[in-house]
């Protein structure tokens, strides 16, 4: 059975990295806790790319950003919903989601499920 895929892109200030990847470890340990098969964080090394359209493009980057781009894997949606439900209960969650303090811009992240088609 194909697994299910939660997937997001954040633009985040180059500046801001060691910070926001000190939250993407907590973040990390703390899905892996409630059952999500794996976690991922990528920043951008790529990006002046000539075929598609650019993700800098698309996130409207500002001078002084580059693009993070993560993903976590469940065993399906039901799991990943029960699992997400889990983490939103998570005290350590909900001392990382302060909007205001965070290293990125909540409004431009972009977001998504997806079931898998493909798997090798």
């Amino acid at each position: 059975m194909p697994r299910y895929v939660d997937g997001y892109v954040v633009p985040v200030p180059e500046k801001n990295l060691d910070a926001y990847r000190k939250m993407a470890r907590k973040a990390s340990r703390i899905w892996r806790d409630h059952g999500a098969l794996e976690y991922r964080e990528c920043v951008g090394d790529d990006l002046d790319v000539k075929c598609g359209t650019p993700f800098p493009r698309v996130l409207r980057l500002k001078p002084g950003e580059t693009v993070v781009f993560a993903y976590i894997v469940y065993k399906s949606r039901a799991h990943r919903d029960r699992v997400n439900a889990s983490v939103m209960k998570d005290p350590r969650i909900a001392a990382m989601c302060d909007i205001k303090n965070t290293p990125f811009d909540f409004k431009r992240m972009i977001y998504g499920g997806f079931k898998g088609i493909v798997e090798a």
